[in-house]
């Protein structure tokens, strides 16, 4: 690094000063005078003080149009070390929006590895030439200038950043930079920045001065609520005296009874949640959701009470029909019916779940020709429900399990029909196609595996299906030792929201940063929509946050809104929605351990998503450490046969080096069977044995729906889920061969 010559940027401070004075000459004094009042009154005074700034400098404001599909964009994804001289050239070359962001990317390098003087020769009247990140590249000169020592500079800049860029939010930065730590330096920053990092950071350290101030405290609970220390805030705030300092305490907003109820829920302190959301704003939702809370506190008769207070003050909100069927699964059967008569008469939504739990409850009271109607009347008035898909396919399965083909393939081809955005939609197409194999309809099993592949092209089912249509993805036989081509996405793909600084710093891969804007930018964290949420997850898995990004990209799947499911199904259509909840971290990592162990690199890099989520120093309840989740003892075990001196089971490298040993010791143990081997990997190779000398495997399939633990069948299947997920997303052959290619770049 120390080799770089950015020619073009490091002038002399003489010929600097220089072109300085020729500039302000050529203006002129008059024309100073009118412009800046001109600038200060249309665009405020920072915009003003910049922009002659930059004049005097003889920069030309470049415009700040975003723009994606570049080369900086590619490089930005690279390891700074591999980047560097390609960067360098772009930077060297002809002035353009490109070397710009060369030279801004380096710089933050350099800054990274205490290089200053070099950083600082790239940030040279950056801020006016790349205007987009102008706060930022004043950011990064005062960080040059405190990495060489140069401290009165560093305050210097951190002071101009305060003067040219007032309404930027990286003002709290400065503020803290420049030792501005007390209360009344932050109050037009509490109001301008509520929710920014170094604010929740300064609120928590008033409150360790002086705890009883509730409108910090607040602020946490509004901007902090999935954070692991809120409960100890919210108790905080309800157990506050009704007098401070002799002062009366202004009692809490309904507003604020939603805030701290949203915390608690998050914490799953529902008691507490149900008693804060009976003081919040009247709302159906609110209603519900207090005896809801109840109900998951175990205090069914309050939940019971509180759901037939819900029924009666809000008799026709959507949430009614919800509250009608947790009122029959609380009652007594005989005394659950009448509830679920009101429901399938008032509620056609929930109708379906209704005529299934009435046709239970009427089992219960041994009345078996009623249960019968309802169910019948289930199939016929509501067919298209899911409670009539669940339904169907419990008789399938039962038809099948007796061995009748043919009835359960006449139980389970209405569910593709009628019920094709059902649950057991995907699993009951794939064994509608097992099931017409077996009766020799090979035509019919055909079309009901190719249906699974396009219908439900992100399911463990739809790898079941590419397998039987003869698809080279690998069986359980096959898949450990494949070595597919891999091909990640070769830039980010843009954020689907936000401002084009925060796109442009997310496209650079300038993560913590991006990360902190859209802290400022995301202020409807209560309620969502559908593409802030996604772009919240995008943001934490960016920051390394993959449990809550992928967990926050998962769930919105579940959102229940006609118009929240037509946005979100249209996200599902874009790659940037499958990369997020597929991502592939540590992928050179993965691939030097794969090719060692002769493992298939996206069977581990599966199996690895969903065992920790790549988060690298997650722990167990029981012990079991890092990205594949190795227990103490048994990675001690493994150091010591393969003479790993030192290790750590929370560095990347060791966990997958350790992991992959034990996962080619369980594919070894079962003959390179990796159902067998996963199954073994998450219950432990005793139970396997137990469960083959039990049952012997003729049909792999089956096996894996008769394995006795819930957990492990459903962990196998999660993982081969994730591998074709995978496969598809990552593989350039696979990719093509699905009926809705997801491509690597965005059409």
């Amino acid at each position: 690094m120390s080799g770089f010559k950015f020619s073009g940027y490091g002038l002399s401070r003489q010929k600097q000063r220089r072109q300085q004075i020729a500039v302000a000459v050529s203006i002129g004094l008059s024309v100073l005078l009118i412009v800046y009042p001109l600038l200060e009154r249309h665009f405020g005074r920072g915009f003003a003080r910049r922009t002659i700034a930059c004049l005097l400098r003889g920069k030309s404001r470049e415009t700040t149009g975003y723009k994606s599909n570049t080369t900086v964009f590619s490089l930005a994804l690279m390891q700074p070390e591999k980047r560097a001289g390609e960067l360098e050239a772009i930077a060297n070359g002809e002035k353009s929006r490109e070397s710009l962001r060369a030279r801004y990317l380096l710089a933050s390098d350099l800054v990274q590895q205490q290089q200053g003087l070099l950083a600082l020769d790239l940030l040279e009247g950056l801020e006016c030439d790349y205007s987009l990140l102008g706060a930022n590249v004043m950011v990064k000169r005062a960080q040059a200038y405190q990495s060489i020592g140069d401290q009165a500079k560093a305050t210097a800049q951190w002071q101009d950043l305060l003067n040219y860029y007032p309404d930027s939010p990286t003002i709290p930065e400065a503020l803290v930079a420049l030792g501005k730590t007390k209360r009344e330096d932050w109050n037009e920053v509490l109001a301008k920045y509520p929710s920014h990092p170094r604010t929740l950071e300064m609120a928590r350290s008033w409150l360790k001065e002086k705890p009883d101030q509730r409108d910090l405290m607040l602020l946490l609970a509004k901007y902090s609520f999935d954070t692991p220390e809120i409960s100890l805030v919210l108790d905080k705030i309800l157990s506050q005296p009704g007098m401070i300092d002799g002062k009366p305490v202004e009692p809490l907003k309904p507003e604020d009874w939603e805030t701290i109820a949203l915390g608690y829920w998050k914490d799953k302190k529902y008691g507490q949640a149900s008693a804060a959301y009976a003081k919040a704003p009247p709302s159906s939702r609110h209603a519900y959701l207090v005896a809801r809370g109840l109900q998951l506190a175990e205090r069914e008769t309050d939940a019971k009470l509180a759901y037939k207070k819900m029924v009666s003050d809000f008799p026709k909100a959507k949430e009614t029909g919800n509250a009608l069927l947790q009122i029959a699964k609380i009652e007594p059967s005989i005394e659950a019916v009448p509830y679920l008569d009101q429901a399938i008469e008032q509620f056609p939504d929930q109708a379906g779940d209704a005529l299934l739990a009435k046709a239970e409850a009427l089992d219960n009271l041994n009345n078996p020709s009623s249960a019968e109607e309802t169910r019948q009347l289930l199939l016929t008035k509501y067919g298209n429900s899911d409670a009539a898909a669940e339904y169907r396919w419990k008789m399938a399965q039962a038809k099948a399990a007796a061995g009748d083909f043919q009835a359960a393939l006449q139980w389970g081809q209405p569910i593709l029909t009628q019920n094709p955005n059902s649950e057991p939609a995907r699993q009951a197409g794939f064994w509608v196609g097992k099931w017409a194999m077996q009766l020799g309809q090979q035509q019919e099993a055909k079309a009901a595996f190719e249906q699974v592949v396009k219908k439900y092209p992100q399911s463990y089912y739809a790898w079941r299906s590419a397998t039987m249509l003869g698809w080279d993805v690998g069986t359980f036989d096959t898949v450990r030792k494949m070595t597919p081509q891999v091909a990640l996405p070769r830039e980010r793909l843009v954020l689907p929201i936000g401002s084009e600084t925060l796109k442009e710093l997310y496209q650079l891969a300038q993560d913590r940063d991006a990360w902190t804007l859209w802290q400022v930018e995301f202020q409807n964290r209560i309620e969502p929509t559908v593409t802030q949420q996604f772009t919240d997850g995008l943001l934490k898995l960016a920051v390394g946050d993959y449990i809550s990004g992928i967990t926050q990209v998962a769930a919105l799947e579940d959102r229940e809104t006609p118009s929240e499911q037509a946005e979100f199904q249209s996200l599902k259509q874009q790659p940037i929605y499958w990369y997020a909840l597929y991502p592939f971290p540590y992928e050179e990592t993965i691939e030097i351990w794969s090719q060692k162990r002769e493992l298939n690199p996206l069977l581990v890099v599966s199996l690895m998503r969903q065992e920790s989520r790549f988060m690298s120093n997650i722990r167990s309840n029981a012990g079991a450490t890092g990205l594949m989740q190795v227990m103490p003892a048994v990675g001690a075990s493994v150091a010591k046969i393969i003479n790993l001196k030192q290790y750590a089971l929370d560095n990347p490298n060791d966990n997958i080096n350790l992991g992959t040993w034990l996962m080619v010791e369980t594919h070894q143990r079962f003959k390179n069977n990796s159902l067998l081997a996963l199954a073994s990997y998450n219950a432990g190779s005793g139970n396997v044995d137990k469960w083959l000398g039990q049952k012997k495997i003729t049909d792999p399939d089956q096996f894996i729906e008769t394995i006795p633990f819930p957990e492990t069948k459903d962990y196998v299947k999660q993982v081969f889920g994730n591998y074709w997920n995978y496969l598809r997303l990552y593989n350039p052959q696979v990719n093509q061969m699905m009926p809705n290619s997801v491509g690597q770049k965005e059409k």
